[in-house]
């Protein structure tokens, strides 16, 4: 069934017109070079307009791998591939569905972090939403129709690529655990934050005080090096699936590329804020995102 003619599923027209413009997205996150406005997170701001931060960022991270998947499964029928071959199921699968570990990511990234996990976020800006969304739907249409049917369609475009394909697998895997590993440990400040605010209220009958704007320095892991270790991690993970696509898989070298055009003044915006708020003797010689150098 075709949600959208020509668009999802993607005729090939569309798809390398969309391709060829998500190319350019760095430029789009020029702005942040410019402002430190960023309306999510520990940067959030008053506004009317703001939308819950747990449901916000679940919907709008759920409609990427949500739309790979419908691609994955409409795209083929479309052009008349009977089937994949496996090393497009393998890049799908560290993507959103058969492998174990991807589903855990995106399942724990869209909706078991932010609905479950989180004690409480703080309200993102409905243009920060709409962006996101974007931002995920125009990634999964290019990597989408990538692996659907105008990448590789039979196994012998996988050919000779095994141990290449073995080598991102790992470092794509070794990156995804650090990632999570770096987000539980925000995540641990603001529980230990709600835990010790119930403690009180229980003592004294009170009211208890709400936690979203909880803030400390971390300090485990890569935290001590940088303040922005989990997109550091991120990047790890992306760069590996970039490997196992291979040096021509355009879609993921956009993707992993995208991902560090916005989160990388985002980091160094952050690591100000970070000064700011603590002082420059508690940020110490941290970096905001690659260790030893930014």
């Amino acid at each position: 069934m075709k949600l959208v003619r020509n668009w999802l599923p993607p005729s090939r027209e569309n798809w390398e017109l969309v391709c060829w413009i998500w190319q350019f997205f760095p430029l789009v996150t020029t702005f942040q070079w410019l402002i430190d406005w960023y309306p999510q997170g520990k940067t959030s701001s008053d506004s009317r307009f703001n939308l819950p931060g747990k449901w916000a960022w679940a919907t709008m991270e759920a409609p990427g791998f949500l739309t790979l998947l419908y691609i994955m499964f409409t795209l083929p029928k479309e052009r008349g591939i009977a089937e994949l071959p496996w090393g497009n199921w393998i890049m799908a699968g560290l993507f959103f569905f058969l492998s174990i570990k991807q589903t855990t990511h995106y399942l724990y990234r869209a909706l078991l972090a932010p609905l479950v996990l989180n004690p409480s976020m703080s309200p993102i800006h409905p243009l920060v939403w709409a962006l996101a969304v974007c931002f995920q739907l125009t990634n999964a249409i290019s990597i989408g129709g990538w692996l659907a049917g105008y990448g590789p369609t039979t196994v012998h475009g996988w050919a000779g690529r095994l141990y290449t394909m073995e080598i991102g697998m790992v470092i794509w895997g070794w990156g995804l655990l650090a990632n999570i590993f770096h987000d539980d440990d925000l995540r641990e400040i603001r529980r230990a934050a709600d835990r010790r605010q119930r403690r009180e209220a229980e003592e004294s009958g009170k009211p208890r005080e709400k936690v979203d704007k909880i803030y400390m320095m971390p300090k485990n892991g890569l935290f001590r090096y940088i303040l922005y270790a989990h997109y550091f991690c991120e990047w790890i993970e992306w760069a590996g699936f970039w490997i196992v696509g291979g040096w021509n898989c355009t879609p993921a070298r956009s993707f992993l590329l995208n991902e560090i055009a916005t989160m990388l003044p985002r980091a160094l915006q952050g690591r100000r804020w970070y000064v700011e708020r603590f002082g420059r003797d508690n940020v110490g010689n941290r970096k905001a995102v690659i260790p030893g150098l930014l």
